[in-house]
C-alpha cells in the first residue's frame, strides 16, 4: 500500500466515524421521541455522548485496523486514481447541452399540457353542440 493511499484512507475512515457520530445522535433523537424509556436513558448527556463517541471510535478502529477492509478500500482508492475526468471545457459544454435539453423538454411538455387542457375543457361544449 502506498503512503499516499494510507493518508487518504485514514482521512476517509475519520470522516466515516464523524458521520456515525452525527447520525447516531439523530437516531437517538428519533428513538427518544418514540420511546419514553430510551428518552430517559439518553437524557443524561454523558450517556448520550458516550454512546456517540463509542460508536464513532468503534467505526474508526474497525475500518483502520481490519487488514481485509483496509486492503479493500486501498484497492478502491487505486481504482479511483485510474479515472480520467473530463476537462473543465467538456464539463461546461455538457452542462450547457443538458440545460438546453431540459428547457426544450419543458417547453414541449408545457405546449402539450396546454393543448390537452384546451381539448379537455372544450370537449363538453363540442359534445353538447353535436347532441343538440
Amino acid at each position: 500500500m502506498e503512503n499516499d493511499n494510507r493518508k487518504i484512507l485514514t482521512m476517509s475512515f475519520l470522516t466515516a466515524a464523524v458521520l456515525v457520530f452525527f447520525v447516531s445522535g439523530m437516531i437517538m433523537d428519533t428513538l427518544s421521541g418514540m420511546f419514553g424509556g430510551f428518552a430517559r436513558l439518553v437524557s443524561n448527556e454523558l450517556v448520550r455522548a458516550g454512546i456517540q463517541v463509542g460508536l464513532a471510535a468503534v467505526t474508526f478502529f474497525l475500518l483502520q485496523f481490519k487488514k481485509d477492509w483496509v486492503q479493500f478500500f486501498d484497492e478502491v482508492v487505486v481504482e479511483l486514481k485510474k479515472i480520467v475526468w473530463p476537462s473543465q471545457k467538456d464539463v461546461i459544454a455538457m452542462t450547457i447541452v443538458v440545460i438546453v435539453m431540459v428547457v426544450t423538454c419543458g417547453v414541449i411538455f408545457s405546449v402539450f399540457d396546454g393543448l390537452s387542457v384546451y381539448v379537455v375543457t372544450s370537449l363538453p361544449q363540442v359534445v353538447n353542440g353535436i347532441l343538440q
